[in-house]
Parts: C-alpha cells; sequence; structure tokens
C-alpha cells in the first residue's frame, strides 16, 4: 500500500484515474483530514542494565575492546575502567585472540591487586562464577560480542577470575561508549601511533601515552581530574578545591572592581 502522497499522486496518472501533482495531492488530503503515516518501524532494544550488585566505584566495572594499528598489522587490547576512566591495562601483539584478552586481564588484575581477592575465593573450594550464584563475582567486565570476547576460553577464563560478564547488544557501539570514546581520543591526539611500524617501538610509545593519560591529562567525563586521582579516591576532594578557589576567587574579583571604580570613556 502506497503511503506518500507522491506515489499516490504518480499511482493515479499511471492508472489513467486523475492527473495532480504531488503537492496538489497533499494539500487536498490534508483539507480533508486525511493523512498518510509512516509504518512503524522496529522497535529498537533497551540495554541491559548492570547487575544490583555493582557498586559505581573503581575497580567495579571494567570495560575492553581492541584497535587495529595499520603499520604494525597489530592489534591493541585495552581494558579501562568504566567509573574512574584509569587506562588499567593492554596488551599489543599481531594476533587477536582470546590469548590476548586473558594476558591483558592478569595483568590488569595483578597491577590492581586484584588476584589475592580471586585466590581467597577459589582457595575454599567454590566453583567458578554462575550467574545464578549468590556470591557476588569479583567485578563486571563490559565487551561487545567479538569472537575473541565470547569465545569458549574466554568465558572459561572470566569465570575462573570470577568476573562477570555483560556483553553490548550487537551492532550497537554505544553500549560500549567509554571504550569507544577512550579509543576515538587516543587516536586523535596521537595519531602517530598508527604510523609506527616496529611492534616493540609501539609498545613503549603507549606505555609513555598510559602513564600520560592516567597521571597528566585531565579527563572531562570525571569533573576534570586525572583518572589516577579519580581511581584512588581523591578525585572529589580536588573538585571541591578548586570549586573552592573560583568562589574566593570571584568574592576578591568583585571587592577589587568595588574599591575600584573604572572610569567610563
Amino acid at each position: 500500500m502506497d503511503r506518500s502522497h507522491r506515489k499516490l499522486a504518480y499511482r493515479g496518472s499511471w492508472l489513467d484515474r486523475f492527473w495532480a501533482d504531488p503537492s496538489t495531492v497533499r494539500r487536498v488530503l490534508e483539507r480533508r483530514e486525511l493523512r498518510f503515516r509512516r509504518p512503524r518501524g522496529p522497535g529498537r532494544s533497551k540495554r541491559r542494565p548492570w547487575p544490583e550488585w555493582v557498586e559505581e566505584k573503581p575497580n567495579r566495572v571494567w570495560i575492553y575492546d581492541a584497535t587495529h594499528q595499520k603499520a604494525s598489522e597489530s592489534a591493541t587490547t585495552v581494558i579501562t575502567d568504566v567509573i574512574s576512566r584509569k587506562w588499567v591495562a593492554d596488551v599489543t601483539s599481531t594476533e587477536e585472540t582470546s590469548i590476548q584478552v586473558q594476558a591483558a586481564f592478569t595483568r590488569g588484575l595483578r597491577d590492581e591487586g586484584l588476584l589475592d581477592a580471586i585466590e581467597e575465593r577459589s582457595s575454599d573450594g567454590s566453583v567458578p562464577y554462575d550467574p545464578e550464584d549468590d556470591r557476588l563475582p569479583v567485578l563486571l567486565v563490559m565487551s561487545d560480542n567479538g569472537p575473541q570476547m565470547s569465545s569458549g576460553s574466554t568465558r572459561e577464563f572470566m569465570a575462573l577470575c570470577r568476573l562477570a560478564t555483560h556483553y553490548g547488544r550487537p551492532h550497537t557501539p554505544t553500549d560500549q561508549a567509554w571504550i569507544e570514546s577512550f579509543f576515538g581520543h587516543l587516536k586523535g591526539e596521537f595519531p602517530h601511533l598508527d604510523l609506527i611500524c616496529d611492534i616493540d617501538v609501539l609498545r613503549a610509545e603507549l606505555e609513555i601515552r598510559r602513564d600520560h593519560y592516567n597521571e597528566v591529562r585531565l579527563h572531562a567525563g570525571i569533573g576534570y581530574v586525572t583518572p589516577d586521582q579519580e581511581h584512588q579516591g581523591e578525585g572529589p576532594a580536588v573538585r571541591a578545591a578548586r570549586k573552592k578557589g573560583l568562589t574566593q576567587a570571584r568574592k576578591r574579583r568583585i571587592k577589587y572592581h568595588r574599591n575600584n571604580h573604572t572610569p567610563e570613556p
């Protein structure tokens, strides 16, 4: 069924019924309060919410993905903290499999001191993490549905480490907005990374960029503090000090202008 006044106008002449411009057809239809409505498209699926046990604190929700470098023909798997935006760990390799995912998480869990928590929960004879289990996992891991993320070996590794997985909807990169934004800033601010041919040089450069990102770069998403400050719990104090400083500066500025009138030209 035609649902356009344009199609109706052309259909009328095609059937040898009437001849009129599309605008005339629309005007006549509206005069008689007749309107063609577009058919409803398929409804959009809703993003799956986080589990109720998740706390919005550092080292509670991680997200990871991989990005590619053409010159070195390599891929870098990066893990970031969703709450503090910290660049937790990365692995750069010519391959992109579950092995790189496990290596990155092993490195990140070790650096963040979470391996001890995993060993403690495993030493009591508890089974690997089961979504139906009442015992809380170590943290929530977010990702898309890539083959290295959804493979059986990756799922087994996550379960053994008591890491709960949270997959985004297929073909919906906004479900992974945190890591997509990270890669956008990384490649946008440092385009030379895509021109490095030697993978060892690339790894060294990424290490430098990681330190700068975590310790120097002010992140807008966490109130213009560094990810390290937010990760260590210093973010609220830094933001409060900035607000206090702005308030005091405003008072001094008002006092100065009251005592030093500028003559009008």
